[in-house]
């Protein structure tokens, strides 16, 4: 099926009924759980009235919930179209990988003299937590447990422009990562997956960082870039990028 046959009665059956307190809240919770989990295609069109309807809410809400979609990077507006679920191409995971690849390099290189015990104690932890919703099984939780595992050089950085730059891919990268975990059909990523990367981020060759951090992103955007060369587009024509 199109993308663009897709209706909200199509997906509905997904989207429960939200409970009146925090609304918006709940609201951007249902529907970026459909999203992630692919039960609302990416490219799919989200009409407010059918939204409203579904959720048995105001339009006042579901707007300032379709806003926050909008900032993380889940949802697009097209001019003359609507609003619609952010649509993958194989560009766009190009451009991601390349550019997480440099912002994740240069947040090492500022935070790599002063990685403390402190650092190196909250890496694991997060690792730990990751491992945890993977062996769990949960998907959504695994996604959000490895934004975070990959956040901590970020914040630790302390660098304001590099947090806002990584704050902009996340969105993104949610959409990225639930279709790398898809194309593999698990429940998130392997258990063993940052084992390297953790260790090169607690030694002392920041070459090796630096080596490490372009294998992981390289690994991560050739098995998504297949995954994305074999789903249809709305037209049904090649995604962008496939004839190279």
């Amino acid at each position: 099926m199109a993308l663009s046959d897709v209706s909200m009665r199509d997906v509905g059956v997904h989207l429960e009924r939200v409970p009146k307190a925090t609304l918006r809240a709940h609201i951007v919770e249902r529907l970026r759980s459909a999203i992630l989990a692919g039960d609302i295609p990416p490219g799919a069109p989200l009409v407010e009235t059918a939204l409203s309807e579904r959720f048995e809410v105001s339009r006042g809400p579901l707007r300032e919930a379709l806003r926050q979609l909008i900032e993380e990077g889940l949802v697009v507006t097209v001019p003359y179209t609507g609003t619609r679920v952010a649509e993958l191409s194989v560009e766009d995971v190009h451009e991601i990988y390349s550019l997480r690849t440099v912002l994740e390099t240069f947040a090492f290189e500022q935070v790599w003299p002063r990685r403390d015990d402190r650092f190196r104690a909250e890496l694991k932890r997060r690792n730990e937590a990751l491992i945890a919703t993977i062996d769990a099984g949960e998907d959504r939780a695994s996604i959000l447990a490895e934004l975070e595992f990959h956040g901590l050089v970020y914040e630790a950085s302390g660098h304001k422009l590099l947090q806002r730059a990584w704050h902009g891919l996340r969105g993104r990268l949610q959409l990225y990562w639930a279709a790398h975990h898809r194309a593999h059909g698990r429940r998130g990523p392997k258990r063993d997956s940052h084992d390297s990367y953790i260790r090169a981020a607690l030694g002392s060759d920041f070459e090796a960082m630096k080596a490490e951090i372009a294998d992981h992103m390289r690994r991560g955007m050739e098995t998504t870039e297949r995954f994305l060369r074999s789903l249809p587009t709305s037209s049904g024509k090649p995604r962008r990028g496939d004839n190279s």
